[in-house]
Order: structure tokens, then sequence, then C-alpha cells
């Protein structure tokens, strides 16, 4: 669900309601589990990410529009506010968010009953996964079915983000950005797979309980892929692959998100 500006009386009345849950630690128990649902928003800055009409402007002051939007979240760990960390067992923690579905946008994870502090996730898919049978690369991670759109078959190798589009600062009308490499014996030196790290504190902890619904909503800002901790114009880069600037733009990927509020 898309939510980018909300009115003050909206707002007051959203954050009540994160706010509702009044579960005591006693209640929690930790060998049940409950559904969590993560959900990413993408937006670009203020505005919403609209793919194919949506007209932005990137830190270098060019205009673009965004026409395709793809990235792999795996391996999701949760804190617990005592500190106790829960891995999400890996089979079942591959997601690939497309833009363009919006079914994609609201992963569900089953995790132990309490109330978590922070979240952690990968942006992309790790080395280990990447070379495993084809026969343990199911689902989102089909090469040949739904992932085909986000692997390398002549690197063997997943991409981890994909963004392309149109601007007029490019020589060549659009841009894109394939962003993988895992640090494996076609780029032994590249490593794009980026752990992100998301304290849930500050707007909400999410009570997980058995029988209610919980949802961590996550702004995801694009604008942040060219000014996250380097700026880079797309005149000068407006088509990276298996190329050494990719690692720029995967530190700034790692910008992109942050935890707007927490609904329970």
């Amino acid at each position: 669900m898309k939510r980018v500006f909300i009115p003050a009386i909206a707002a007051i009345i959203v954050l009540s309601s994160c706010k509702k849950d009044t579960i005591t630690p006693s209640e929690y128990d930790s060998s049940k589990k409950a559904e969590l649902s993560v959900e990413f928003d993408n937006i670009a800055g203020s505005a919403d990410l609209l793919l194919n009409t949506g007209n932005y402007t990137n830190a270098s002051g060019e205009s673009f529009k965004v026409t395709k939007l793809k990235y792999y979240v795996s391996n999701f760990k949760l804190t617990n506010i005592n500190g106790t960390e829960y891995t999400v067992p890996q089979d079942s923690c591959y997601f690939l968010i497309d833009e363009s579905d919006e079914a994609t946008h609201e992963p569900v994870l089953r995790i132990p009953e309490g109330e978590y502090r922070s979240v952690t996730f990968t942006l992309g898919v790790d080395s280990l996964r990447n070379t495993k049978d084809i026969s343990q690369r199911t689902g989102v991670l089909d090469p040949t079915g739904v992932g085909s759109d986000m692997y390398w078959s002549w690197n063997s190798g997943y991409i981890f983000l994909k963004m392309e589009g149109t601007s007029p600062a490019s020589m060549m009308g659009d841009f894109m950005y394939h962003i993988g490499l895992f640090g494996g014996m076609s780029a032994p030196t590249i490593n794009n797979i980026k752990t992100i790290t998301l304290d849930l504190t500050a707007r909400g902890t999410p009570k997980i309980k058995t029988g209610k619904s919980t949802n961590i909503h996550l702004m995801v800002d694009i604008l942040k892929l060219f000014n996250g901790s380097t700026n880079f114009s797309i005149a000068d880069h407006s088509m990276v692959m298996v190329d050494p600037f990719s690692t720029t733009i995967a530190s700034n990927y790692v910008s992109m998100f942050r935890h707007d509020h927490t609904e329970n």
C-alpha cells in the first residue's frame, strides 16, 4: 500500500493506531510463530514512484523517468528488545520486489512472538545461493522463470538491483543500472552484496503475536541511488553493469531504506 503524503490529522490517527498495542512481555510465547509483513514502499524523494509517467530530478539536477525497478531482499534477521536474534530460515527468505507488481511489495515472514527493535536484511543474493545447484534456486530465484529477468546467464549470477529509465541527460536517451556481482570468479574484487540494518525503536516496534496482524512500513528512496554516499550523474554514468563503478552504486543503495512506521 503506497503511503507518502499523510495530512496532519490523518498522521495523528496513524501514529495512534501504531501505538495501540498494550501486550505485556509475559503474554508472548517465543515457542509460537506469527506473521510479520515488511512493506517496501518505493518513492523518489517526497513523491511516490510512478513507472513511466513520474518525472524526477536527481542531485545533479538531471530529470529522469523510471521505467523499471526490481531488487532482491533476502536473509532477514530480527533482534528482540531483549537482544535475542532470530534468523528467518534461508530457504523461505528470498523475495523479489518489483515496482510493477504490487503483490510483491509486502513479503511476509514467520517469526517467534515478541517485540523487536531492529530488522536486518541483505540487498541481493548471497554468494552461497548464487552458486548452489539450480534445483535449490526455485521461486523468485528460478533463472528460467520469475528470476529470468534478474539473472546473467552469461555471467552465472543474479542481478541484485535493476533500475532502468529515460533521461535527456543521457546521450542515448536512456539509462540502465544492473547491479550484481558477489566476488565470484568473473569479478573477484567486486562484491556488491549489502547488509542493511534498520532501527525500529524510533518509529514503532513491531509486537508479534499469534492471531494479530503486524506490518513494518519501509520507504525506499530511489533518489539515494544517485546521491547516497557519493553523488554521480546520469550524463557520466548512463549504463552500469559488470563495471568497477557498480561498487559506487551499491554503496549508495544502502541509503535508500528507512523505517517509516509500524502498524500493530
